[in-house]
């Protein structure tokens, strides 16, 4: 593994992000986004052809190092810090399925103590909200994505299939 590789691998590990080639250029200092691009390919080979528990995954033009899934079991036991107990995920998927969400049609959703959800979901930085009119917008932050392993358009794609299967069951449930 060459110098530029290893550059480039150390910031995939510390960021522990989805990174596009834009911003792998401005933290590697790497101009080029086609050799880039090929130092992430060969990285990407290398990862796959080492038996790790770590791999390159690209997904729509976005690059991570991650855990292979089969070891993902092991790393989430150590992820304590940013856990989520049940009721605060399901105010935080209400607003993923709207997203952006009206503040009162969460708490409307999820009851007053969604208050104290939407707090500590922006006091971790799972989301983010600015005013709108007399409630504010809440938005997912990037650190949504980051957390749940999952690109934006993928997230919207999915809930666009729940919506229909949603919508298909409305329908059977009338006949």
């Amino acid at each position: 593994m060459d110098d530029v590789q290893k550059r480039v691998e150390a910031i995939l590990f510390t960021t522990g992000r989805f990174l596009d080639l834009e911003e792998l250029s401005q933290l590697s200092e790497i101009a080029s986004k086609g050799y880039l691009k090929e130092v992430l390919t060969n990285l990407h080979a290398v990862y796959h052809e080492k038996d790790t528990s770590l791999e390159i995954i690209e997904d729509h033009g976005k690059w991570k190092l991650s855990v292979k899934k089969e070891y993902l079991y092991l790393t989430e036991k150590l992820l304590t810090s940013a856990e989520l107990d049940k009721p605060v995920q399901q105010t935080l998927a209400v607003i993923a399925y709207k997203q952006p969400a009206i503040q009162s049609y969460v708490i409307d959703v999820r009851g007053n103590k969604a208050y104290d959800h939407i707090a500590l979901l922006k006091e971790q930085g799972f989301i983010i909200s600015e005013k709108y009119g007399r409630t504010k917008l809440l938005k997912l932050a990037q650190k949504f994505f980051d957390y749940f392993d999952v690109v934006d358009e993928k997230l919207t794609m999915h809930l666009n299939s729940v919506d229909e299967v949603v919508v298909l069951g409305d329908d059977d449930a009338k006949g």
